[in-house]
């Protein structure tokens, strides 16, 4: 059996006002009340960053190659569909996913409440646990200063020989 690791990472940034109907989407729960993201789909950079940590793992690309932003068809989706197209190519190629550890950064809003109901989100979307912790970037840089969010993601994958 091969095991093989892979990192994915994402970040967006916010829309400039709360007036517009961007909705934020983290791990496919809606924070209702808050900026959006700016993204060609709907900017889940928790997806974004698991479907990356999953094709990374599976030497099969990235997220930009298979699903890419001059694409109509991918305007606006929701990432949880396209995590899901990632899955599939994942077991296309025999891979099975072992398991997901996510990283978000962000000032706002807290990830504490929304924590639960996004690991399950993901966790069925992948098809294994994916764990999920909220980061504070303690003031510094573009994050820091609530420009916008970012994620990393760590995913483990088996394939048999």
């Amino acid at each position: 059996m091969r095991v093989r690791v892979g990192q994915g990472f994402d970040i967006h940034r916010f829309v400039e006002s709360a007036g517009t109907d961007r909705k934020l989407i983290l791990g496919g729960v809606h924070f209702k009340g808050e900026r959006g993201l700016i993204g060609h789909s709907d900017a889940d950079v928790v997806a974004h960053a698991v479907a990356e940590a999953i094709l990374g793992a599976c030497g099969l690309g990235n997220i930009g190659e298979h699903f890419p932003d001059t694409d109509a068809r991918y305007k606006n989706v929701d990432s949880i569909k396209l995590l899901e197209l990632v899955v599939k190519m994942a077991h296309e190629n025999n891979f099975d996913i072992g398991n997901v550890d996510c990283s978000i950064v962000c000032e706002q809003p807290k990830i504490a409440p929304y924590r639960d109901q996004m690991q399950t989100n993901l966790s069925l979307a992948v098809g294994a646990p994916v764990s999920v912790k909220g980061r504070r970037a303690e003031g510094l840089g573009a994050i820091g200063r609530a420009e916008g969010i970012a994620c990393w993601a760590v995913a483990l994958v088996t394939q048999e020989k």
